[in-house]
C-alpha cells in the first residue's frame, strides 16, 4: 500500500513529537512518586547535612518523599555511577561537590563521564577552606608561615584527608603558586588529619571551614587565612590567600545533579524551588554554620562553576603528579 506524501508527512511529524509530549507530560506530572539524592559520602558530614537540607525543603514544597540516600567510596564515584546509569525522569539526583570535579583527572577508567552524563540542576553554596596550623609554628601570618616553609624546605608537613581530596589540591595549587616544599601526610577523612594537626603531627592542613572553625575560636588552632577570594563572615579577621599570592582562589561547591536527559521541566521545577530554599533565612544560615556562601543561581551557571573547576584541577593534579589511592 503507497502512502502519498503529505501523510507521511503527518505522520513523521507525529512521531517525532512523541518523545517532546511525554516528556512535558512526565514533567506536568512530576513528582508522583518519592524521590532520592545519592550522597557519595558517609553521613553526617557536610556534604550529607547539605542534601539533607534540600532534600527536607523539597518534601515540603513538592508533597513526595526526597530521601537522601549515602553510598560512600571511590570519592564518590559509585553514587555518581549510580545517577549516571539511572532512568532521567527526576527520582534519582546526585548531590554534586568539589571532587566530582576532582575526579575526571585523577581516575582514568570510570564507567562514566560526569560532564556529559550528568546533568546540573542548582549550585546551592560555595566552600571555603581555611589554612590552619599548630600553634606552636612559628607563624603568626600567612607571609610569616611561607618564610617559615622557605627556611625548612621539606621539613612541614601538611595533612590531608587522602589523595586527590580537595585539603590536598588546594594545598598543591598553593605550593605551584609559591614554589614551597611541603610534604604531603594523607589521612582516611578530614578529621584525623585535623587531629593530627592539633596533636602536632602535621604543621599544617587546608581544611574545610566547617571542620576547623570550633577548634579555631577554642584557640587550639590558629587560622592563617581562607582560600576564598574574599574575606568570610564567620572568619572575619583572616584574611584570603589571594592578599599575599596574588590570584590563588579555591573555594569548593555543593549542589544538585541529575541523570543527562532528565526533561527540562524537571530540572527548571528543581531549579526554583531550591532556589526558594535558598532565600530561605534558616537555610542560609544553616549553610553558612557548615562553613558554605549560599548561592543559587542557574543550570547553566552551575554548567559554568563545574567546567571551570574540572579544567583548573586537572592543571593541579598533573603538576603535582597525584595519583588516585
Amino acid at each position: 500500500m503507497k502512502i502519498r506524501r503529505r501523510t507521511f508527512v503527518h505522520l513523521a511529524v507525529g512521531s517525532a513529537a512523541l518523545p517532546a509530549a511525554s516528556s512535558v507530560a512526565l514533567a506536568q506530572a512530576y513528582p508522583s512518586k518519592p524521590a532520592r539524592i545519592l550522597v557519595g559520602f558517609p553521613a553526617g558530614g557536610a556534604t550529607d547535612i547539605q542534601a539533607r537540607l534540600a532534600a527536607e525543603w523539597l518534601t515540603e514544597r513538592l508533597g513526595q518523599q526526597f530521601i537522601v540516600e549515602n553510598k560512600p567510596g571511590a570519592s564518590g564515584n559509585i553514587a555518581t555511577e549510580t545517577v549516571a546509569k539511572a532512568a532521567p525522569d527526576g527520582y534519582t539526583l546526585l548531590q554534586v561537590v568539589t571532587p566530582h570535579a576532582i575526579n575526571a583527572a585523577l581516575y582514568s577508567n570510570l564507567g562514566f563521564d560526569f560532564m556529559r552524563d550528568i546533568a546540573p540542576v542548582i549550585c546551592a553554596a560555595r566552600l571555603a577552606y581555611v589554612v590552619v596550623v599548630n600553634p606552636s609554628v612559628p607563624a603568626a601570618t600567612l607571609p610569616e608561615f611561607i618564610a617559615y616553609a622557605k627556611a625548612n624546605p621539606g621539613k612541614i608537613n601538611y595533612g590531608s584527608a587522602g589523595q586527590g581530596t580537595p585539603q590536598n589540591i588546594t594545598c598543591e595549587l598553593f605550593k605551584m603558586m609559591t614554589g614551597l616544599n611541603l610534604v604531603h601526610v594523607p589521612y582516611k577523612g578530614g578529621a584525623p588529619a585535623v587531629a593530627d594537626l592539633i596533636a602536632g603531627h602535621v604543621q599544617v592542613v587546608f581544611a574545610p571551614l566547617s571542620e576547623a572553625v570550633q577548634q579555631i575560636k577554642a584557640g587550639k588552632l590558629r587560622a592563617l587565612a581562607v582560600t576564598t577570594a574574599a574575606r568570610l563572615d564567620v572568619l572575619p579577621d583572616v584574611p584570603p590567600i589571594a592578599d599575599f599570592v596574588p590570584g590563588y582562589e579555591a573555594s569548593g561547591f555543593a549542589g544538585i545533579g541529575a541523570p543527562k536527559g532528565t526533561p527540562a521541566g524537571i530540572i527548571e521545577l528543581l531549579n526554583k524551588q531550591l532556589n526558594a530554599g535558598l532565600a530561605d533565612p534558616k537555610i542560609r544560615n544553616r549553610i553558612v554554620e557548615l562553613g558554605g556562601t549560599p548561592l543559587g543561581g542557574t543550570p547553566a551557571e552551575f554548567a559554568k562553576i563545574l567546567s571551570e573547576a574540572t579544567e583548573k584541577w586537572a592543571k593541579v593534579i598533573k603538576f603535582a603528579g597525584i595519583k588516585a589511592e
